[in-house]
């Protein structure tokens, strides 16, 4: 069930991030106010390409009331001044229709060189930012008057505009007429008492929605973060299982992207929220633009981060997944499983620090891309530098791919004691570069993994005490091995010493004849990294049985014989 209302919960709260932030940008343009498809235009700045090179001409939506009433096309470094001065002069005849009764709207179409009535300085600045060079021949200029006011010229008509519309010049200009007329008209009716009343109507009813969902997403996140608590002081628990351990390192991974991804889209909903509250009024409606417009690139950044984390939490997820496939696919008995869980630990680790490496590598160049660079002459660079880097790299690429058969291989892991190049150590560390031993003196050795080459591996599923015990040439041999024989079945019969001992110990009989006299040979099969402790228990409890039968161990050759 927890499982159903996660998703439940998750599917109305994108639904409802999705709807917010559908209606914040389609309060922005509809097709009716920009006469074609806006559909095609880049957002936010709604600029397109219209030729290419160096003074390449791009469009541009001039703005009233935070809405795209039109698009003018002018060379990159003349648009924005040209966008302004038509917007400020597109704001004062709006503040002239808006504020006298019954208005009544006058469009006329002059050709250049006819009578030019202004209405402020802001009308001239807008005709001497239309270079001459720019406006088509006979171009027409767009003139507007709200009566009794005399008529004002918003712009000229220049050939960039025409090579937009993809019609004539008298078409286009009939066409800017009737869309500046339905966006006047449009700003006279959302100041009407009737329209600010339902849409303060709507902001209450968003309100209250993101209110109740918000509660909602909080409470499923207190029980996440519960979870999340009680997964984390069970992983520091030592009795698990092996399959237990990734079991709840999967569930903790999932249960992190759930987390995180319910903080992003109860972000999101506040966000979109407000957007949406700022564009239901035309006082308001041009701040949302504006933050849209700033907010552009580092929303982009931070949703690419974002990603990436979850993409990086879901490979963790992943990957204790397909551990736990191969745990499982090994009769785990309790000798095995420390083993298999340090072989576990290690290729994890492994496989956690490529998977970060890669979406790390994924998230900067989607980043780049984002803030607008071209990555290719990048990825060209880096392939040009990583071939004349290859050489003097050879040994890097020789230890990550001898490591990388080290781990696959399960030579050795985390926790073994192995001997290299004739030192023994413990396994603290292990890479595609590297391993670190921890030698008897506790000094850290850190060996190159291309250097490794023959490997002695004292703890790989199973290990041996080789115990050799001195015994004089006058001694009953058989009644010494007698002895270390029985020594060694109550040892393997103790509480303490029956798991470490993992069969009876094997007494190989007399191995040598030597200085100190005969050296009998015993072998004890243990647990992996026991052999040390069993040894040395057994040859206590064994020097205490023969001090008892007066059995002495020699110390040094005896050539003389019994007293006589």
């Amino acid at each position: 069930m927890g499982r159903y209302r996660l998703g439940g919960l998750l599917k109305t709260g994108l639904v409802s991030l999705l709807a917010c932030l559908w209606l914040s940008v389609s309060s922005l343009t509809t097709p009716a106010q920009l006469g074609e498809s806006i559909l095609d235009l880049s957002r936010p700045t709604l600029t397109q390409s219209v030729e290419e090179g160096e003074d390449a001409v791009v469009a541009s939506c001039v703005r009233l009331d935070g809405h795209c009433a039109f698009r003018v096309a002018a060379p990159k470094s003349d648009l924005n001044g040209r966008v302004q001065n038509i917007e400020k002069v597109l704001a004062q005849i709006r503040k002239a229709y808006v504020t006298t009764p019954d208005p009544v709207l006058t469009i006329e179409l002059r050709q250049e060189g006819g009578e030019v009535s202004q209405l402020s300085s802001a009308t001239a600045a807008t005709s001497d930012a239309e270079s001459p060079a720019d406006i088509a021949p006979k171009s027409p200029g767009i003139y507007l008057a709200v009566s009794p006011q005399p008529p004002v010229k918003l712009m000229n008509l220049t050939r960039f505009d025409a090579n937009l519309k993809g019609v004539d010049v008298e078409t286009a200009a009939e066409e800017y007429g009737e869309q500046v007329r339905s966006s006047l008209e449009r700003a006279r009716q959302e100041r009407q008492s009737r329209y600010l009343l339902i849409q303060t109507g709507i902001c209450v009813a968003v309100v209250v929605l993101l209110l109740g969902i918000n509660w909602a997403i909080m409470q499923r996140e207190r029980q996440l973060r519960t979870t999340r608590s009680q997964l984390k002081a069970s992983l520091r628990a030592r009795s698990q299982s092996l399959q237990s351990v990734l079991d709840e390192r999967q569930h903790w991974n999932v249960t992190e992207v759930q987390l995180r991804f319910a903080q992003l889209v109860r972000a999101g909903l506040w966000i979109g929220g407000i957007l949406l509250i700022l564009s239901r009024f035309p006082y308001t409606r041009i701040i949302e633009v504006r933050v849209i417009d700033s907010l552009y690139i580092p929303f982009r950044l931070l949703l690419i981060g974002l990603t990436i984390y979850l993409a990086i939490r879901l490979s963790f997820a992943l990957i204790n997944r397909l551990t736990a496939v191969l745990a499982s696919s090994y009769e785990i008995t309790p000798e095995l499983n420390r083993r298999m869980q340090l072989r576990v630990n290690t290729i994890s680790r492994v496989s956690r620090g490529i998977v970060i490496l890669t979406w790390l590598g994924v998230g900067i160049l989607s980043a780049l891309t984002a803030i607008g660079l071209n990555i290719g002459p990048l990825l060209a660079g880096a392939g040009i530098i990583g071939v004349a880097l290859s050489l003097p790299a050879q040994s890097l690429i020789k230890d990550a791919i001898n490591g990388f058969f080290i781990i696959l291989e399960d030579q050795y892991a985390v926790g073994d004691v192995i001997t290299v190049h004739g030192i023994r150590g413990l396994v603290e560390n292990i890479n595609l570069r590297i391993t670190q031993l921890r030698d008897e003196e506790g000094r850290l050795v850190t060996i190159p993994n291309s250097e490794i080459g023959v490997i002695a591996n004292h703890s790989s599923n199973w290990s041996q005490a080789d115990v050799y015990i001195p015994i004089s040439y006058h001694t009953d041999v058989d009644k010494v091995l007698d002895l270390i024989q029985k020594t060694g079945l109550e040892m393997k019969a103790s509480d303490r010493w029956h798991d470490a001992m993992l069969v009876e110990p094997e007494v190989l009989g007399v191995e040598d004849f030597g200085e100190r006299g005969l050296t009998i040979r015993v072998w004890i099969k243990t647990q992996p990294l026991k052999q040390w402790d069993v040894a040395r228990e057994y040859r206590r409890r064994l020097k205490v049985v023969l001090d008892a039968e007066g059995i002495v161990i020699p110390a040094h050759i005896d050539f003389k014989s019994p007293a006589s």
